[in-house]
Parts: C-alpha cells; sequence; structure tokens
C-alpha cells in the first residue's frame, strides 16, 4: 500500500492506497472535494465539519438513486437519507462549538 498525498477544500491530506488504485482514490477525491466545495460556495454553511457531514450524506444519497444493477452489494435498500440528513443538521445546529 502507498500514500498519497491530496487536497480537499485546501486541506491537504496523506491517504493510504492499494497498488492500483491511484486512479480511483484521485476520481473520489475529487469527488468529495467538489460536493464539499459547492456547500461551501452556497454560502449557508461554513464550518468544515458541517460541510464534510453535508458532503458525505449527498454522495451517499448520490450512490442511492443509482441502478439496483449498479449498486454495490452493500447499499442498504429503503435507508431514509432525507430523514438521515435532517437528524443530522438538527444536531449540527444545536452544538455552538463547531468552527
Amino acid at each position: 500500500m502507498k500514500q498519497m498525498e491530496v487536497t480537499i477544500l485546501g486541506q491537504s491530506y496523506i491517504l493510504g492506497c492499494p497498488d492500483g488504485g491511484e486512479v480511483a482514490l484521485l476520481d473520489a477525491v475529487g469527488q468529495v472535494d467538489r460536493e464539499m466545495s459547492a456547500i461551501r460556495d452556497g454560502g449557508k454553511v461554513k464550518a468544515r465539519e458541517r460541510i464534510a457531514v453535508l458532503a458525505a450524506l449527498n454522495l451517499a444519497y448520490a450512490l442511492s438513486e443509482r441502478p439496483a444493477a449498479a449498486a454495490p452489494a452493500s447499499a442498504a435498500p429503503g435507508v431514509d437519507i432525507d430523514g438521515l440528513v435532517k437528524r443530522i443538521d438538527s444536531a449540527l445546529r444545536a452544538d455552538g462549538q463547531l468552527l
């Protein structure tokens, strides 16, 4: 396993990457960076942790919307993504400690 340095939302990270997985990892990093940047640029959310959670939920929701044949076997059918987003949003709203 090798290590790669990547940048997400202007922050540098060292990530482990299996041999031959560099392209897939860079694609995933690009997707996360684009999603987080879009949320930040929307102007309503400033805390990096909150942006990361919302981006993760958006990407998970997009994966759950894929046709069943394209979805990985581990995808949980019937997950209430909207409900999860609302619960996380409510929990984060109550936390005044976010940066």
